[in-house]
């Protein structure tokens, strides 16, 4: 009984480590906790120039500002009703809410962030 319940431990301190370890990060910036990747909308700011990599969120825009805000060593450049921008490190991140899918012309009601390395 001792030796299961030692594996069922270590086999749980081993998961929650992976679930910390597994948090992503995009050139030394931290994505922020559930948002999903949208490959067309990276595309098309990559395209822009710079390396993207960008993600939605349906929280709300001042939740996000909040966390990016408190990273370490971020700059805040600019905070909106609409949007925000910050600086880590060389690396740009702008949060968008609403934003306008510039390939496509639709209006979306979620949160933006855009990871762009120059």
């Amino acid at each position: 009984m001792r030796i299961i319940r030692s594996t069922f431990l270590l086999t749980l301190t081993l998961l929650f480590t992976l679930m910390l370890a597994s948090a992503e990060d995009k050139w030394g910036v931290k994505v922020y906790d559930g948002a999903k990747y949208d490959p067309d909308t990276t595309a098309f700011v990559a395209h822009m120039g710079g390396q993207a990599a960008c993600y939605r969120s349906a929280d709300s825009l001042a939740k996000l500002v909040v966390f990016y805000s408190k990273l370490p060593g971020v700059a805040v450049i600019h905070t909106g009703a609409k949007g925000a921008m910050f600086k880590l490190n060389g690396v740009n991140i702008t949060l968008q809410s609403p934003w306008m899918n510039m390939k496509t012309g639709v209006h979306n009601s979620d949160t933006l962030i855009s990871i762009v390395k120059n």
